[in-house]
């Protein structure tokens, strides 16, 4: 079973935006250590459901890379044919993101303007710069726009979801992929004279 990045869907059942609609394309890391691509719906808080064809053991520890959310990881909790449920291991500081992607998500199912974003974000006037991952290797790209919590790039290349790397001389983690590349959150904020300095 092969899962397409445009296998991705949403579709809200009711004005509420119901969450049980939301069907996102991921992939997950078990105890074998091997990638396999999965299809993830969301059950609460706490808890996922992957589809995938690959096998796994109850208890066993996930690492998920889940688009729209990002590195999620926890326990299997229980397994069932083509798939099994995830039990979330989150810090405080994670399930408050994860809260705020969550509404993120539901403001979208209502039909609400989600692109307003929580930091200002401007073209640079120097939009060339590279992408280094965690082996050194670099690629050059093309910065689409940027703020001082992050930023979204069009690349070549299309780092997994997690995926440590360095914009420039500012570190940030891949946290989405959209049609041109994908977007970098900082692992910091930065003052916008240093991040004007950082990038480009």
């Amino acid at each position: 079973m092969l899962f397409k990045k445009q296998d991705s869907k949403f579709t809200a059942r009711n004005a509420g935006g119901d969450l049980s609609d939301l069907v996102l394309f991921g992939r997950f890391m078990g105890e074998d250590r091997q990638e396999h691509p999965c299809r993830v719906k969301i059950g609460n808080i706490e808890k996922l459901h992957l589809t995938t064809e690959a096998e796994v053991a109850e208890g066993a520890h996930i690492i998920a890379y889940v688009d729209e959310l990002g590195r999620l990881e926890g326990a299997v909790e229980s397994v069932e044919q083509g798939g099994f449920t995830l039990k979330l291991k989150l810090s405080a500081r994670m399930r408050e993101r994860l809260e705020e992607r969550l509404d993120w998500l539901r403001r979208k199912a209502r039909g609400e303007d989600v692109e307003k974003r929580r930091y200002q974000r401007f073209k640079p006037r120097e939009s060339k710069s590279a992408v280094v991952l965690e082996d050194g290797r670099s690629y050059a790209c093309e910065v689409i726009d940027i703020s001082i919590s992050g930023a979204s790039v069009r690349c070549p290349v299309l780092p997994a979801l997690g995926t440590m790397v360095t914009l420039g001389k500012t570190r940030g983690r891949v946290v989405r992929h959209h049609d041109e590349g994908f977007a970098i959150e900082f692992t910091r904020l930065l003052p916008m004279d240093v991040l004007k300095q950082r990038i480009g």
